[in-house]
């Protein structure tokens, strides 16, 4: 797919050199209202000697009122991270975006000593009005992986790192802030990742202050392992931890602020049809919560389709982060069809709730799973405004593009673990890498629309009651961290405790 359109005039920021773009690139829909246009929000500048250029990948994208923030790894580096963290920020909820990168991280912008960094999320902590972005940066040679946090009061000027641990042995991080006024906990903010490079146990750590400070790291009730955790708060003040663990979904839990933590329940287990091409992917949930506490996790899943043939989007929820409900699919498509879907990124509007809940998802495809070397990349989205009862046909977003155009790394060629979705003002908005035909260097970059996620009341809403499983194919993780580096022995690849 090649850019149609125009770019908008460069702006510069008195701080920092930023660049807001508008590049519209066609991308047909099938909506009845209207064509939606990608808009570009960042190019990789940097030119260290390591790194991939022309790559960005791994977009987290969070908004709170009329702001919309993305973050992620511009210049992807083959074994681990990128040459900083890229942010892009709407305060005009998506008309306009401004980009940068986060100073004083890496060696490659703005005085910081780390070599790369990688698993960009953002969280806004409402009671002390601070944007924060929390990641891992990564030392030469991954000879050390910490976890840090940047903080900026307009999301656009960012203070230097905080770290919230210096292990040098830790993986794939998740942050969020309760952002309830009348929670006991209000300001708090969590974080969690994983010891991946070294036993693999869960991690969490609190701050009360708007990231200035972090409490000691503390593991689940059962010293548990996971990776891809992303904790949620509901209204009360309880944190809920979705997790991939063991050969399954699991989730934890605190009830007082973060002072201690359960032990896992399990949500589902995982069935999981390896998707071809060579392209890294896997069945990391992707979790939110609505306005009355609900807490929704999807991820990839194949159980629907007759001998686990390629993956759906599946869903599981529940009220109290302790009894999850039975499983369902995201109708997308039908169970017959030959479309593969991965790598979702869910958003939940959080001024809803229930029944009328409003759901948004973005997800990548191929059209035809057993595409072996010759496969097809597409982006795609679909809606629900019932709580997920009914949801719209998938949408095409953006593609095909070919894997070669895509950033490769030493788990397959990468677009990202996980992507997110989120609502401004009610409207949401996703940010997804991209990939263009390549010149002298890649061209994968961060993309969004130039119009909300929406379907219009004609298009048809499909549900997935009464389906039942019909296949199974177990997904065991075979390794601590997301880089295949620190297998996880037999004895230890066992089920997580079952939910009562």
């Amino acid at each position: 797919m090649s850019p149609r359109g125009g770019r908008s005039a460069f702006r510069r920021c008195a701080a920092i050199c930023v660049i807001a773009m508008v590049l519209a690139v066609s991308a047909g829909l099938g909506s009845a209202d209207a064509q939606t246009k990608l808009q570009k929000l960042s190019t990789d500048t940097f030119t260290n000697s390591y790194s991939e250029h022309r790559t960005e990948v791994e977009p987290h994208t969070y908004a709170h009122g009329s702001t919309i923030m993305s973050a992620f790894q511009v210049a992807r580096w083959f074994s681990g991270g990128g040459a900083d963290i890229g942010f892009a920020t709407s305060t005009d909820a998506g008309k306009t975006w401004t980009h940068g990168y986060l100073p004083g991280l890496t060696q490659n912008y703005k005085g910081g000593s780390y070599y790369t960094a990688s698993d960009p999320v953002v969280a806004y902590d409402a009671k002390h009005a601070v944007w924060l972005i929390n990641y891992v940066p990564i030392t030469t040679n991954e000879d050390a992986v910490d976890v840090g946090v940047s903080s900026s009061t307009d999301g656009i000027h960012w203070n230097n790192p905080v770290l919230v641990d210096q292990s040098g042995v830790d993986d794939k991080n998740w942050i969020t802030c309760d952002n309830n006024s009348k929670s006991p906990y209000y300001g708090n903010c969590y974080v969690e990742w994983d010891l991946g490079f070294s036993t693999g146990q869960i991690k969490m750590s609190m701050s009360s202050d708007g990231g200035k400070t972090w409490g000691a790291a503390q593991g689940t009730a059962d010293d548990a392992g996971g990776i891809g955790g992303q904790p949620v708060v509901q209204p009360n003040g309880t944190v809920v931890v979705p997790i991939e663990a063991g050969i399954g979904i699991s989730a934890f839990t605190s009830t007082n602020g973060g002072k201690s933590w359960s032990g896992l329940v399990t949500v589902s287990g995982i069935d999981y049809a390896d998707d071809q091409g060579g392209i890294r992917s896997g069945p990391l949930p992707s979790a939110r919560v609505d306005g009355a506490g609900k807490v929704y996790v999807v991820w990839g899943d194949c159980r629907f389709r007759s001998g686990c043939s390629s993956n759906d989007i599946v869903m599981s929820t529940s009220t109290n982060g302790t009894k999850w409900s039975a499983v369902t699919r995201i109708p997308i498509d039908p169970t017959k069809s030959t479309v593969d879907h991965f790598i979702p990124g869910l958003g939940v509007d959080r001024a809803t709730s229930g029944k009328t809940a409003h759901l948004a998802m973005t997800y990548y495809y191929y059209p035809v799973s057993e595409c072996g070397n010759s496969c097809k990349l597409e982006v795609g989205f679909t809606v629900s405004e019932n709580g997920g009862s009914t949801w719209t046909a998938g949408k095409h977003l953006a593609g095909p593009m070919e894997l070669s155009w895509i950033a490769p790394s030493d788990n397959g060629q990468m677009v990202g673990d996980y992507m997110g979705v989120d609502f401004s003002n009610g409207k949401p908005f996703g940010v997804f890498a991209v990939a263009q035909v390549p010149g002298a260097k890649l061209s994968e970059g961060m993309y969004t629309t130039d119009a909300p996620l929406v379907a219009s009341p004609s298009e048809p809403r499909f549900s997935s009651k009464g389906e039942t499983r019909v296949a199974t194919r177990t997904w065991v993780r075979k390794f601590y961290d997301d880089d295949h580096q620190r297998p996880i022995p037999p004895s230890e690849q066992q089920p997580p405790v079952q939910s009562r």
